[in-house]
Order: structure tokens, then C-alpha cells, then sequence
């Protein structure tokens, strides 16, 4: 069986989860889609996990109660750890809203693996960006323990990296994130 370092070579890059956490709205996907474009267009091989292709595929039989949020993040860990181990940069963005359940994570994926990215947004920001009027429902009690309203996030106290995105454009975000991560893949 070929090595992890052997495939890490042949692509140039090292494997890494970019773990992205924050407020539902907070920019966490459209972060990532940009990164992901920045990487490819470097010559570096990626994969996004994201609510969207992982709640419709692989974790479709899970609802929202706590057991199945825990399960959704465990699940979604092992195969980002599967990821990685192949050498891919694999960029993970999910509210997971507790340091227990991104603890778990991280432990999964390996702490040397693991690059905790908080996307610190204020939740008014996050609210006015809500294009599927989900926090307007959670307000109105119609979405019960929503993130952020009626369920608690618990933002991480030390990532590895939090980019502040209120007041800053897209493409800086980005630039901050690529800039601060582009060591950490690089075999050189």
C-alpha cells in the first residue's frame, strides 16, 4: 500500500482538514468556494465538504437533535480524515457549534491535520445575509434550536486562524486565509 508521504509527493502539497466553524450566514462556503478556486488555480488537488453535499448524500437518514448533529460531525470527520490521508486539502465548513463536537473532530482527523478556522461574524451580520430566511424562521419559532437564536454556539476561544469578515470583502478574507494556510500545504 502506497505511503501518505508518496501521495503528498507525487501532488506537491500536503493533506490537511481546514475546518471552518461558525454562525450559519457567516461566509463559511463562500470562503471556502473561494479558496478552493485560489488552490486549484496553484496546482493544488481539493475537496469542500459542506451542509449541501454531505446532509443530501451521506448523512441523509440524520435530523437535527444532538445525537445526530454529533453523529453528522463524526461521520463527516472520518471522511475528511480520508481525505487527508491521500494528501487532499480537504475544506470543511460546518456550523458545528460546540467546542465538544470540534473536539471530536479535530481528535478524529488528528491534531496535526486539523486547522480550526473561526469565521467571527457578529450574528446581526450573519441575519442580514440570510438569503434562506432561516433566521427570520427561528425568530418566529418556527425553527426550533437553531444555531445562534434558540441553540448555542460556542465560539472557539483559540482556532488556529479567525478571520473577522464584517466590514471586509470577500476577496480579503480569502487572501488572509490562503496567505496564512499556503505554508502549512507546501512540500517544501
Amino acid at each position: 500500500m502506497l505511503a501518505r508521504t508518496d501521495k503528498e509527493a507525487l501532488m506537491q502539497q500536503r493533506g490537511c482538514a481546514i475546518w471552518m466553524t461558525g454562525l450559519s450566514g457567516s461566509g463559511k462556503s463562500t470562503i471556502a468556494l473561494a479558496l478552493e478556486k485560489q488552490l486549484h488555480a496553484a496546482g493544488h488537488l481539493t475537496t469542500v465538504l459542506d451542509g449541501d453535499n454531505v446532509r443530501t448524500g451521506i448523512n441523509n437518514n440524520l435530523g437535527f437533535s444532538e445525537a445526530d448533529r454529533t453523529e453528522n460531525i463524526r461521520r463527516i470527520a472520518e471522511v475528511a480524515k480520508l481525505f487527508v490521508q491521500q494528501g487532499i486539502i480537504t475544506i470543511c465548513c460546518f456550523v458545528s457549534p460546540t467546542v465538544a463536537i470540534r473536539q471530536l473532530a479535530k481528535d478524529i482527523i488528528g491534531e496535526q491535520d486539523f486547522l480550526e478556522v473561526f469565521v467571527d461574524t457578529p450574528l446581526d451580520v450573519c441575519e442580514q445575509r440570510d438569503v434562506k430566511g432561516l433566521y427570520a424562521k427561528a425568530r418566529a419559532g418556527e425553527v426550533k434550536d437553531f444555531t445562534g437564536i434558540s441553540a448555542p454556539f460556542e465560539a472557539p476561544t483559540s482556532p488556529t486562524i479567525r478571520l473577522k469578515t464584517a466590514g471586509r470583502s470577500e476577496a480579503d478574507t480569502v487572501q488572509e486565509l490562503h496567505q496564512f494556510i499556503a505554508p502549512r500545504i507546501s512540500r517544501d
